[in-house]
């Protein structure tokens, strides 16, 4: 990828500062500032400050945080951040109404000090759940447009019960991560954490290994929405599904516009149906909000009968990315196929035709799928364009990685190019997190 004149700049800026040690925290969030669009979040950090926590330690917890910090949109109507330390105690450090930059959020994190006393996990979600994520603290109320994240961190075994109030705040659409480290319970963390548990429980054998989850959270965050894509969804509705499956398909269809910034200037998302034929459902641009999308989605009738994926191929490079079906010239186009059994037509013309017009092709196979097929629909590198899983409900898995590489390649927005970007700035901050650190101990 050529790096464009901004970001070249922005090198050069952070190889210099690197070079000399003398970058500060707000600099290099100045720095990495509009990289990344995140998607509107509530995020509130539960931070372990117990008595097995050390001050040098907990000085590792506040960088770790900062360094998220920098990765993320901050702003009222984008990503608010929350603190919450707890020991045998909770104390709500920073609310999500009271800072709105990235400098005034990180100047307070550097400010919170140590409980020292138990461990009262339990007590400090009760509390997320009531105080932290409520309107009074700053929380938006719940839409499916504002993701609501919880991002715990501990070193021990609670005192308290965690998982029947895990349970509530999952229930009340909060979105758990567990971090462990050392001597941590792990059966407490996948208490604690939302499902798929690969996802969202990590363990690092220190604190001072912590930084290395940073690359996962800024990832985890960025939605790679600044450019426009014009997506198209080609679903296998023949009669191997079954109508139940069928119904978390949609679901799983609607996972992936969630993460998407649907409008009239930015994603445009069409959805094409095949099993004998092929039934467009509904065009590019059509629905230009994600409710109005979603609900056309969960109307998709269940067509059944064969499985003519090839036939459907062909109804994508002749139709679906047709200026008169509604995609626009010089966007992205990326198509996203799910079968769950072998075709049964020819799908090897196709296939290469959808990939010399441009077209981003990912493959996604449940059950029966055949894996060659998928890999001879999916753009290179194959390997990050194919998913296979052998049961429906692990799909929301598949969902998690899609959302991730739906980017525009050219665009500095781009996920694996903003992971490289916000790398330099970790090592560019490396001598001054240590002599912080150094400070502290």
């Amino acid at each position: 990828m050529t790096p464009t004149p901004m970001l070249f700049l922005l090198l050069l800026g952070l190889i210099g500062a690197q070079a000399t040690a003398t970058m500060d925290l707000r600099t290099a969030a100045a720095m990495a500032a509009g990289l990344c669009k995140t998607r509107p979040t509530d995020i509130v950090f539960i931070i372990d400050s117990s008595r097995s926590v050390r001050p040098s330690e907990f000085e590792q917890v506040k960088v770790f945080l900062a360094k998220v910090i920098e990765g993320l949109d901050v702003g009222p109507n984008a990503t608010r951040v929350g603190v919450v330390n707890y020991a045998s105690r909770v104390k709500n450090e920073v609310s999500l109404k009271t800072h709105r930059t990235k400098a005034g959020l990180i100047k307070a994190v550097t400010k919170i000090e140590p409980l020292s006393t138990g461990t009262m996990t339990g007590l400090a979600i009760q509390f997320s759940l009531n105080v932290a994520f409520s309107e009074a603290e700053g929380a938006r109320v719940k839409s499916p447009d504002i993701s609501k994240v919880a991002i715990i961190v501990t070193d021990g075994r609670p005192q308290d019960n965690v998982k029947e109030v895990a349970q509530r705040a999952r229930d009340a659409g909060i979105e758990i991560f567990a971090i462990g480290v050392g001597r941590v319970d792990m059966s407490t963390l996948k208490q604690m954490a939302s499902d798929p548990l690969d996802d969202h429980v990590d363990y690092v054998e220190s604190y001072s290994v912590i930084e290395k989850l940073t690359k996962k959270f800024q990832e985890a965050f960025c939605a790679c929405s600044n450019s426009a894509t014009d997506v198209v969804f080609l679903i296998d509705g023949s009669k191997s599904v079954r109508p139940e499956n069928f119904e978390l398909v949609k679901k799983w269809i609607n996972q992936i516009v969630d993460k998407l910034d649907v409008s009239d200037a930015k994603a445009h998302v069409g959805l094409v149906q095949y099993s004998s034929s092929v039934r467009q459902e509904f065009p590019l641009g059509r629905y230009n909000n994600k409710k109005d999308l979603k609900d056309a989605v969960k109307k998709m009738a269940y067509m059944e009968r064969g499985t003519m994926t090839g036939q459907a191929l062909r109804y994508l490079t002749d139709n679906s990315f047709s200026p008169g079906q509604g995609a626009r010239p010089g966007v992205t186009k990326v198509g996203i196929v799910f079968t769950d059994g072998r075709s049964q037509d020819y799908i090897g013309d196709a296939a290469k035709k959808a990939k010399e017009q441009g077209y981003k092709m990912y493959a996604v196979g449940v059950g029966n799928a055949v894996e060659d097929e998928l890999k001879e629909i999916a753009s290179e590198p194959t390997g990050e364009h194919y998913f296979y899983t052998a049961d429906f409900k692990t799909m929301t898995q598949i969902a998690k990685k899609l959302q991730i590489n739906i980017c525009q390649e050219e665009d500095p927005c781009e996920c694996d190019s903003l992971v490289k970007f916000q790398k330099k700035v970790e090592d560019a901050l490396q001598a001054l997190t240590k002599k912080y650190i150094l400070y502290f101990m």
